[in-house]
């Protein structure tokens, strides 16, 4: 019943983040690569040349490049085309480990719309070396330990990707042990020591032996440690781990202290070397956010996880027995995603004034994501329903608002709009973005200097509304039908850039001697009669009407100078009556004086 009723008040259209839409406006599919480190301004590619335009329809048709959360990697001249890198790019910060290196963007074109998809790959130099977490590690090793005998190392770490990435290790030459690759099912290679000769502790106490990480760059960089190898009595058995992998699962929102999962070992021998404790084989960044009790191997967390950062860990644990021998194992931990990411709206493009008297115009370009996975990335897209304005999906992500059909200023001058993105995860978040869209008067011309704005000229009905001796009359509708005038008991709507200000004693017509006929009253834009008309005598009248822009007043020396205009006042029936109308406004003109003052010419409007 909810999302029945969901359904009647909004319009929803739904994307799955994941899903690659075809739209004819944006199937294109381009990709370019730069390396990393590549210096600020380099040239990428010539976009007016890739994307089939002729010269210079980029900068007509507004193009801009939008990359996901605005980060701006690249700019885009539009008058030559030229897409140049905005900054010097570090593969390891963008993409850490992740191979290849994407990043995604889009090419937008706004007047009329259209959308290319493009990506930009960064691909690695071999900036960094391989490098163990201490410079020295230390194994101790019984003397009866059979040959064949494998002990695992610590890895060492590259941010390189791919082949400049760790590729292997090797020892110094030894007769006693060679080294072993191993490769992780995370992907990293571990180094494994295994025991070729028996040891002898009477003749060798210790041994020190250099380990060496190569990567696999041209020329090849490399880290090196030092591995201390203790030789002991005789401990007949090291602890041996009831599993050699374990597995669990922990979601993302588990509080501190959570129990992930308990690992086991045991030892044969008695007393104290039968004594098991254990720890955390390696401590990196990797697995930072576990700890482990040393007496009774369960593994809690103490830093929370997100599942947008990683979504699995590979954690070595080593038991350790009173006699110095060890045995590891390994637990894969698994991060479950919870919907604790609400979707982001970023705005592309927004268009306000928008035309009164044309259908389905673009208002507006944004896109839509998610951080979170799976079902909880899935978003619903809606505004209200009872506006004319409709949403549309695009490409990808994206969508654009456009009218639903002719908009009314007269109507309506304004719209707010409340755009809804919801997950469909549980609980389901949501984001809200508010937009203003206003409307304009298509007649409108506006001064494009900013010193001055020029009118439109408008026609009027009027007719007598009352006993002829009062004079009152009022404005019936405007014949140019851009312009609304109500009755004297209401003001009248003003276009956002010109507004009916009347200039201040109002405008008077001397009729018969110095008798004042007509009246404009500034306050309510009433015309008012003052002496009864007689059509024999006088059939029309000129009314001259001033209108200013709303930014600007008259005064001496100094402003905007008016428009004039100028109207047929004709009388309609006999004098009993005393109705008339406004025929038709003559060609307007410029007045020389207003109210007694001269009137300065504007820069920006001429005769």
């Amino acid at each position: 019943m909810v999302q029945m009723k969901l359904h009647q008040k909004k319009r929803q259209v739904m994307i799955f983040i994941t899903l690659i839409l075809s739209w004819e406006a944006g199937s294109e599919s381009i990709r370019y690569s730069v390396l990393e480190e590549t210096e600020s301004g380099t040239f990428v590619a010539n976009l007016t040349k890739d994307l089939g335009l002729r010269m210079g329809e980029l900068a007509a048709r507004g193009a801009r490049v939008v990359f996901k959360g605005n980060r701006q990697h690249l700019r885009l001249d539009p008058d030559t085309g030229d897409l140049l890198l905005n900054d010097k790019l570090d593969r390891e910060e963008l993409c850490g480990s992740t191979e290849p290196c994407v990043l995604p963007f889009q090419v937008l074109l706004e007047n009329p719309f259209r959308l290319f998809q493009a990506a930009l790959v960064i691909s690695d130099i071999n900036d960094h070396a391989p490098e163990f977490p201490a410079r020295e590690m230390q194994l101790k090793i019984s003397e009866i330990t059979i040959p064949g005998k494998v002990f695992p190392l610590k890895m060492a770490q590259d941010l390189d990707a791919g082949s400049n990435s760790l590729q292997s290790y090797i020892i110094s030459s030894n007769p006693n042990f060679h080294i072993l690759t191993r490769n992780r099912k995370d992907g990293r290679k571990s180094p494994e020591l295994v025991l070729d000769k028996a040891l002898d502790r009477e003749e060798q106490s210790e041994l020190r032996l250099t380990l060496t990480a190569l990567d696999g760059g041209s020329p090849p960089r490399s880290g090196t440690t030092e591995i201390q190898i203790l030789v002991l009595d005789s401990n007949d058995n090291a602890p041996e781990f009831a599993q050699e992998f374990y597995e669990a699962q922990v979601p993302e929102n588990s509080s501190l202290g959570s129990l992930v999962i308990t690992v086991s070992a045991r030892d044969l021998d008695a007393g104290s070397f039968g004594e098991v404790s254990y720890a955390l084989f390696q401590v990196d960044d990797v697995n930072e956010p576990f700890e482990i009790n040393a007496n009774t191997g369960e593994i809690r967390l103490k830093k929370k996880l997100d599942f947008e950062e990683f979504q699995s860990y590979q954690v070595d644990i080593e038991a350790t027995d009173g006699g110095g021998l060890s045995g590891k194992c390994s637990v894969v931990i698994k991060v479950l995603d919870v919907n604790d990411n609400a979707p982001q709206l970023t705005m592309s493009s927004l268009t306000s004034p928008i035309p009164e008297n044309l259908p389905e115009i673009l208002v507006a370009v944004f896109s839509v994501s998610d951080a979170d996975s799976g079902h909880n990335q899935q978003v619903i897209c809606s505004i209200d329903d009872n506006l004319p304005f409709v949403l549309r999906p695009s490409v990808e992500n994206f969508y654009t608002l456009v009218t639903e059909g002719a908009l009314d200023r007269e109507e309506r001058a304004e719209y707010n709009i409340t755009i809804t993105v919801t997950d469909m995860g549980t609980p389901r978040l949501k984001t809200q973005h508010n937009i203003t869209v206003l409307g304009h008067f298509p007649g409108h011309l506006v001064d494009v200097s900013g010193t001055g704005t020029l009118s439109q000229s408008y026609q009027y009905e009027v007719c007598l509304t009352g006993d002829h001796r009062t004079g009152e009359f009022k404005f019936l509708k405007p014949i140019f039908p851009n312009l609304l005038v109500q009755d004297t008991e209401k003001e009248i709507k003003e276009s956002p850039n010109c507004r009916n200000n009347f200039p201040l004693g109002g405008s008077r017509i001397h009729y018969k001697g110095d008798k004042q006929l007509l009246h404009l009253d500034i306050t309510t834009g009433n015309l008012l009669l003052y002496e009864k008309l007689d059509r024999e005598c006088c059939a029309g009248q000129q009314i001259p009407v001033y209108c200013f822009s709303n930014y600007y007043w008259k005064t001496r020396g100094t402003g905007t100078l008016s428009q004039s205009y100028q109207y047929e006042v004709c009388l309609m029936g006999g004098t009993a009556s005393g109705e008339f109308r406004l025929l038709k406004p003559i060609v307007p003109s410029l007045m020389s004086e207003v109210a007694g003052m001269d009137t300065a010419e504007n820069a920006n409007f001429r005769n």
